[in-house]
C-alpha cells in the first residue's frame, strides 16, 4: 500500500470517528486579515491566522469556495465532498467566507486595506500561455482551464452560464500540451464520450527509465503515464502545431510539423526534422501549454505589488510583498505547481503575517 493511501485512510477514519474537531482560538487579537483566494494556499493561510486569534475573511471570486481545487481539478482526481468537509471545519473554527467578490472591482483595494489590518494574496497563476499561430481565432479552440471549469460545473450538476459552452461529446479532440492539465482534459473528454482524442507533445518521447545523465536526486526525466492515459486516446511526441484550419469560422483541422529540441547559448529552440507537415482532423482543440503567472488585475495594480520575470507576484523570504502588510503565497508567487507547495506557502505566509501583526513569531 502506498504512503498516500495510508495517510488517506488515517484522516478519513479520523473524520468518521470524530477525532478531527474544530479548534477555534481561545482568545481573539482584535485584528482582521483578508485572504484573497480560496484555493489550497488561501485556505491554509486562513486556518493558521484564525488559530492565531485573528478574524479572518476569505474572499472568493467564484460562487463556491475551493478555487482550482473545486473547478480546476476533476472529480476523478478529487471528489468535492472532501473540500466541503474541510470548509465546514474552517467555518466552525470561526473563519468567514465571502463568495462572488471580485476584489478590485466589487471592492477596491483601498476599501480592503481600510477594513483589514493585513492582506494575504492567494490568487493563483491562472493566466494561460497562448499559441500565436495562424487560425487561432477559429471557433472550437479554447484554453484547457476554461473547459475544465465548465466540465466541473456540469459534473456537480450546476448550470454552465459561460458562452460559448465547451463540450467534447461526439467531437474530435486535440489536446496541445502534456502536463497535469492536459491529462485532466484527457480524462474529461473521454468521460464526455468524444469521438476521438489525441494529445500532442512538442518534446520527444522521454525514456521509461532514468538516463545516465539524469541520476538521483535529480528530477526524473522519464515518461509519465497518468491513469487517464490508460482509459483511451493517443499521444504524439515531437509535434509542434504550426496552424489551425477551418471552414466558415469553425475549426476543422490542425497542422503540425515534427521537431526536435535543441539548446544553444542557453536558449531552447525547436528545429523541424523534415519538411513534411502532419494534418490532424479536429473540431475541438484544448490548449494546455502552461501558465504565465497571476492574472493582472485592478487589485494587484492598486496594491502596487511587483512581479518577477515569470509574471509571478514578487515576495521576500518571508512571503511579504513590497507594500507593508501585504503577503502572497501559492501559485501566485511560484507559478502553477503542486497543492502541497501551495499549502506549505500558505502556512509560511500566515506565519510572517502573524509576526507582522503581533511583533512576535508564534506560528510554526
Amino acid at each position: 500500500m502506498a504512503i498516500k493511501q495510508i495517510e488517506q485512510s488515517i484522516i478519513d477514519r479520523a473524520f468518521d470517528e470524530g477525532w478531527i474537531r474544530p479548534e477555534p482560538p481561545a482568545h481573539r487579537t482584535g485584528q482582521r486579515v483578508a485572504v484573497v483566494g480560496s484555493g489550497p494556499a488561501g485556505l491554509a493561510a486562513a486556518q493558521q491566522l484564525n488559530r492565531a486569534g485573528h478574524r479572518v475573511t476569505v474572499f472568493e471570486r467564484s460562487d463556491r469556495i475551493g478555487g482550482l481545487l473545486r473547478y480546476g481539478i476533476p472529480d476523478f482526481k478529487m471528489e468535492k465532498w472532501l473540500i466541503d468537509r474541510r470548509i465546514d471545519l474552517l467555518e466552525a473554527e470561526g473563519i468567514t467566507f465571502e463568495t462572488g467578490y471580485d476584489i478590485g472591482a466589487d471592492v477596491s483595494a483601498a476599501q480592503l486595506r481600510e477594513r483589514f489590518d493585513a492582506v494575504v494574496l492567494a490568487v493563483g497563476a491562472d493566466r494561460p500561455r497562448d499559441m500565436d499561430v495562424p487560425g487561432r481565432g477559429l471557433r472550437g479552440i479554447h484554453f484547457a482551464m476554461d473547459y475544465l471549469v465548465q466540465q466541473n460545473r456540469r459534473v456537480a450538476g450546476e448550470r454552465v452560464k459561460a458562452h460559448p459552452e465547451i463540450t467534447a461529446r461526439g467531437r474530435k479532440v486535440i489536446i496541445v500540451g502534456g502536463g497535469d492539465t492536459g491529462a485532466d482534459c484527457l480524462g474529461n473528454v473521454i468521460r464526455e464520450q468524444c469521438s476521438e482524442v489525441q494529445q500532442l507533445y512538442i518534446y520527444a518521447q522521454p525514456p521509461d527509465t532514468r538516463a545516465e545523465g539524469n541520476p538521483w536526486p535529480q528530477w526524473p526525466l522519464i515518461l509519465r503515464t497518468y491513469p487517464a492515459h490508460d482509459e483511451g486516446g493517443s499521444r504524439e511526441f515531437g509535434l509542434m502545431v504550426t496552424r489551425f484550419e477551418g471552414e466558415h469560422g469553425d475549426l476543422r483541422s490542425v497542422r503540425a510539423v515534427r521537431v526536435e529540441a535543441r539548446r544553444e547559448h542557453g536558449v531552447r529552440t525547436f528545429v523541424p526534422t523534415f519538411d513534411a507537415e502532419v494534418q490532424l482532423d479536429a473540431d475541438l482543440v484544448l490548449i494546455a501549454i502552461g501558465y504565465q503567472g497571476a492574472t493582472r488585475s485592478a487589485l494587484l495594480d492598486e496594491l502596487s505589488v511587483t512581479f518577477d520575470a515569470g509574471g509571478n507576484i514578487g515576495v521576500d523570504e518571508g512571503f511579504a510583498c513590497a507594500p507593508p502588510g501585504v503577503f502572497a503565497a501559492g501559485d501566485a508567487i511560484r507559478g502553477a505547481s503542486l497543492i502541497v507547495w501551495a499549502i506549505a506557502d500558505g502556512r509560511a505566509a500566515a506565519r510572517s503575517c502573524d509576526a507582522y501583526l503581533t511583533g512576535s513569531v508564534r506560528l510554526p
